[in-house]
């Protein structure tokens, strides 16, 4: 592992509380409008949302650059990284790393994993009951 490390979605939102966190969600668009996003109003960060890949599993040929723009000029500020699963934002935090970022992935992710009947209830950031604004 190349980044700082794995958070639980709580771990994460605990971090984004104290106020020092910036979450980056690396879903698609797709899923930002039809499954929901992380609410952080809570928070004194607002989210960054930059896809790792686009609709279809494309990849975005400009992560890195968006990641830059919109990214924290100390880059000492840590960044926690989600996706669907977690699997996604693993690879984008470890991205992050080696430009110099300090970069978590969020375990579970959005959603979590699917369940015995295929459903994603299980766990994630939605189903843990943090805060949303669901799609």
């Amino acid at each position: 592992m190349s980044y700082a490390g794995d958070l639980t979605p709580l771990e994460a939102w605990e971090k984004l509380a104290g106020g020092d966190a910036i979450l980056v969600d690396v879903r698609t668009e797709e899923e930002w409008a039809h499954v929901g996003i992380p609410d952080t109003k809570g928070t004194d960060n607002d989210p960054l949302f930059i896809p790792w890949v686009f609709d279809g599993g494309i990849p975005n040929p400009d992560f890195i650059m968006e990641l830059e723009l919109q990214g924290p000029e100390d880059k000492a500020t840590e960044l926690l990284f989600l996706c669907r699963s977690g699997a996604r934002s693993a690879a984008a935090a470890a991205v992050a790393a080696n430009l110099g970022f300090t970069a978590y992935n969020v375990l579970e992710g959005f959603e979590g994993v699917p369940g015995p009947d295929g459903a994603r209830t299980v766990n994630g950031w939605k189903n843990r009951g943090l805060p949303t604004n669901l799609g």
